[in-house]
């Protein structure tokens, strides 16, 4: 992956005049990397990412330097173990220039003892995590990360495609994830989860995979996601191995339905809880609200799940560049569950699916 420093950095000194911020920390985690670049190994030896409206640069440890180095030009002030990071610190913080008692933003990743050394060495006037800083950029993705994210999701349909037509009578749940991780594995990606779900396991929402053999007359729910050069994937589609039941078609049609619902409601502007509300009362209304267990969908960029949640009590407005996941599902304790997953990113005339998979019933012939 590639970024401009200077870019970044700049949006971020905007948005920190916006929000009122002197002062913006990060530990090693997604945010360094996005500002960054740099992906340090993270241990209990302090290192982070000071950014104020006039400096930015690294407290390094010594033993990490040269290896952060090709990552970025900024500056790294660096300790070594036998010196402890304090005095380092206390360098990195003057050459910051912070007014008296600074508002002071932190990682709400980072390790609680590097957030107390902060806390504990600025005089600060008020602190804060970084939903309204670094958060607030992240949640707004340029077209570099489109393109990005387009070719992590194409590479997801194909390796859930693998998925699919790997189905037969008696394999198992764990042979069918291994053949998708390695598809994901063959065509330079990461696996990060897969999840696969014959029969009544579908009725758990995160079920873990296991050694169930599938059956004539099986749901199936398989759920994946891999990262390709830095930026990951996530979709869930359901199917059936054998004629599909009257009962698993019903609700098949519903849950579908209700991601067209979301879809449709997806527009810059609408809060996040406008599309929860348009895929739950579609289900609510067709009887089953009771089984849709869970929010309709989560932000993804760099991370899996990260800003904007699209659930029923969120009043984050909606804008354009924003990526999401739009996933309803029904769960039948003791019969299967049916969930279909997009990530969308929001256009100014609504939502843009990544995937080229279609949502159609998925039916494999026992």
């Amino acid at each position: 992956m590639s970024f401009s420093n200077e870019n970044r950095i700049a949006a971020l000194r905007q948005q920190m005049r916006v929000s009122g911020t002197d002062l913006v920390v990060l530990g090693p985690s997604t945010h360094m990397v996005y500002m960054s670049g740099v992906n340090p190994h993270g241990d209990e030896r302090p290192v982070m990412l000071l950014i104020s409206q006039s400096y930015a640069g690294f407290l390094m440890p010594a033993l990490n330097a040269d290896s952060a180095r090709n990552k970025t030009d900024l500056p790294f002030v660096t300790w070594a173990d036998a010196d402890g990071p304090i005095a380092a610190f206390n360098t990195l913080i003057e050459a910051c220039a912070l007014p008296e008692n600074p508002v002071i933003a932190l990682d709400e990743t980072m390790r609680a003892d590097f957030a107390m050394l902060v806390l504990d060495h600025v005089s600060h006037k008020a602190r804060k995590f970084t939903n309204d800083t670094v958060g607030f950029l992240r949640a707004r993705k340029d077209e570099q990360e489109y393109d990005l994210l387009k070719a992590s999701a194409l590479l997801n349909d194909a390796a859930m495609q693998a998925g699919y037509d790997a189905l037969k009578a008696g394999i198992t749940e764990l042979e069918v994830a291994s053949v998708i991780r390695d598809y994901f594995k063959s065509h330079g990606a990461q696996p990060i989860f897969v999840s696969v779900c014959f029969g009544e396991n579908g009725a758990y929402p995160h079920h873990h995979t296991g050694a169930t053999q599938l059956q004539n007359g099986d749901a199936v729910m398989i759920d994946i996601g891999a990262r390709l050069n830095g930026y990951p994937s996530d979709m869930t589609r359901s199917g059936f191995f054998g004629a599909p039941t009257e009962k698993f078609t019903q609700v098949f049609d519903i849950v579908n339905e209700a991601v067209a619902k979301a879809l449709a409601a997806a527009k810059p502007g609408v809060k996040a809880c406008e599309i929860d509300r348009a895929a739950r009362d579609h289900i609510t209304q067709a009887g089953f609200g009771d089984y849709f267990l869970h929010r309709t969908g989560h932000g993804l960029g760099l991370d899996v799940h990260e800003a904007p949640y699209i659930t029923g009590t969120s009043d984050v407005i909606l804008e354009e560049g924003m990526v999401f996941s739009i996933e309803p599902g029904i769960y039948l304790a003791k019969e299967f569950g049916v969930r279909q997953e997009e990530i969308v990113i929001m256009r100014e005339n609504g939502a843009e699916i990544f995937s080229d998979m279609p949502r159609d019933m998925i039916v494999k012939t026992a």
